[in-house]
């Protein structure tokens, strides 16, 4: 099951800082079942337990520091312990799903209703082609208020951060889920109307009125459907596999 992953995002797409792969446990366990989430926390490891699933498949790595040790001193360590005291095995795909075709930002696109989608900072990673960042068009422009109303609506966002509204229409569309603030200008520089990202930071937003829209939609908003990439992968290869979409919303941030 995890090599059908790996398949569609092999772990050489993953950029040197992240920590993608096996996280706890063993691969090649007969799985009961398998729960897909973004973030692995106790609760949905109490969760998959529940459901009778022996393997998580999460988007963010459960491990993405070393552990010198495992003691129930924080959250990590002990979803780690939880994990290996219920035979629960981990696995992470994480910004190799970023860079490949078809990934997360191709599936934040697809959400969006855009068309015409590509990688607008292509790049070549172990031989594959692929890209940070993922730019398509709406089929007709819309008002720069109607798309912060759009991407309210489909990201289910309370509330979004943006830069002064477009006076134009935007059309042209460039993503980068997560933290993707990294990817405005080559954005500004494939002729984006409008830029979508899941944080940045305060002064990156200085000088791009009326360049280009901005709307920062929130990290996990912006990554939450990754875990339907990962259920079609799943089921396409293994469609006798009991496949579950966790129900904890593991988004630490809360708007008030």
């Amino acid at each position: 099951m995890v090599d059908a992953l790996e398949c569609f995002a092999p772990l050489p797409l993953q950029e040197g800082f992240d920590n993608a792969g096996l996280q706890v446990g063993l691969t090649e366990t007969e799985v009961s079942g398998v729960l897909l989430c973004l973030d692995v926390t106790e609760k949905v490891v109490k969760e998959a337990v529940e459901l009778g699933c022996n393997l998580i498949v999460s988007h963010h790595p459960l491990i993405f520091h070393a552990l010198k040790r495992i003691s129930d001193k924080d959250t990590v360590q002990r979803t780690v312990m939880l994990a290996i005291e219920n035979k629960v095995t981990i696995v992470s795909m994480h910004t190799n799903f970023d860079n490949a075709f078809k990934g997360v930002n191709f599936k934040i696109a697809e959400k969006m209703g855009l068309v015409d989608c590509h990688f607008f900072a292509p790049k070549v990673m172990g031989g594959i082609d692929c890209g940070g960042g993922v730019i398509g068009n709406f089929s007709k422009a819309i008002k720069a208020r109607d798309f912060i109303c759009l991407l309210k609506k489909t990201f289910r966002v309370d509330c979004l951060q943006s830069n002064e509204l477009l006076k134009r229409k935007i059309k042209k569309v460039a993503i980068c889920g997560g933290a993707g603030a990294f990817l405005l200008e080559e954005a500004i520089k494939a002729g984006a109307d409008a830029f979508i990202t899941g944080e940045m930071r305060y002064n990156e937003y200085f000088g791009q009125e009326q360049v280009i829209q901005i709307a920062v939609i929130g990290h996990y908003q912006s990554e939450q459907f990754t875990t339907e990439i990962f259920k079609s992968i799943i089921l396409e290869k293994y469609p006798k596999v009991k496949t579950y979409i966790t129900k904890v919303n593991t988004n630490p941030i809360i708007y008030l």
